[in-house]
C-alpha cells in the first residue's frame, strides 16, 4: 500500500448517491439498517442504460454520471474501519486517494481483497453490511496527468467535429488535446469526456460515445 490522502470536499460521486437515493446516511439517533444478505453497493449513474445521449440537453448531466458496473465484488471483514459507507481510489503507484471515510482507519484489507482480482488503478466503493463484514465494489478506472492547474471537474464533448469545454461548469476557451485524445479512442468524432481531480496533476477521466 502506497501513500494515503483524503479529499476534504464533497465529491461528484457523492452527490450521486445521494441523488439515487445510495449514500444510506443514518440520521442521529437512527439505528442503522439491517439486511439479511450483503448487499452490492448500488451503481452510481442513474442514467445506466441510456447512452448515447438521445438530446444535447442531457449530454451533460449524462456526462458526470458515474458508470454503472464494476469489475469486481468482494466481501471484506474490517472490523476496525469505522462508519457505513466509505469510497477512495488507488493509483498505479500504489498510492490511495481517500473520497469518502469516518475517521483515518486503515484500508489495506479492503486493497488487499480488490488486488486479487483487480490491479490499480480503480475505485473502490464499500458499504457495511453487518458488524464488522463490508460489501466491497471494485472498477478499473483512467488515470492521466494534465498540466492544468484550474477547476476540479472537466466537462468536454465533440458533437460533428465541434469541441464544447467546461471547467468547474464554466465555458472555458483552451484546448486539452489529452481528454481530446480519450474521446477519440472511445467513439470517433462524437463523444463525451468528464475528469476530476485525483490528486495534483492526476486525474480520472471517463469517455463514452454519443
Amino acid at each position: 500500500m502506497g501513500f494515503f490522502r483524503k479529499r476534504d470536499e464533497e465529491t461528484l460521486n457523492e452527490q450521486l448517491l445521494q441523488e439515487a437515493g445510495l449514500d444510506d446516511e443514518q440520521q442521529d439517533g437512527d439505528e442503522p439498517e439491517q439486511h439479511d444478505e450483503p448487499e452490492r453497493p448500488g451503481p452510481a449513474d442513474p442514467f445506466a442504460g441510456t447512452y448515447p445521449a438521445d438530446n444535447v440537453l442531457g449530454l451533460w448531466i449524462r456526462a458526470m454520471a458515474r458508470p454503472g458496473e464494476y469489475d469486481t465484488v468482494v466481501t471484506v471483514e474490517a472490523p476496525d474501519v469505522p462508519g457505513d459507507f466509505l469510497e477512495f481510489a488507488t493509483l498505479s503507484n500504489g498510492d490511495v486517494i481517500v473520497d469518502t471515510e469516518q475517521g483515518d482507519a486503515d484500508l489495506s484489507p479492503f486493497a488487499e481483497a480488490v488486488e486479487q482480482q483487480l490491479e490499480p488503478p480503480y475505485r473502490v466503493v464499500a458499504r457495511r453490511h453487518e458488524g464488522g463484514m463490508w460489501s466491497v465494489a471494485a472498477r478499473g478506472i483512467d488515470v492521466l496527468e494534465l498540466d492544468l492547474a484550474e477547476g476540479d471537474e472537466i466537462e468536454l464533448a465533440s458533437i460533428d467535429g465541434e469541441i464544447d469545454l467546461k471547467v468547474d461548469g464554466e465555458a472555458w476557451t483552451g484546448r486539452i488535446p489529452e481528454l481530446e485524445h480519450a474521446g477519440e479512442a472511445a467513439n470517433g468524432e462524437d463523444y463525451v469526456v468528464q475528469a476530476e481531480r485525483l490528486d495534483g496533476s492526476l486525474w480520472e477521466v471517463r469517455a463514452s460515445p454519443l
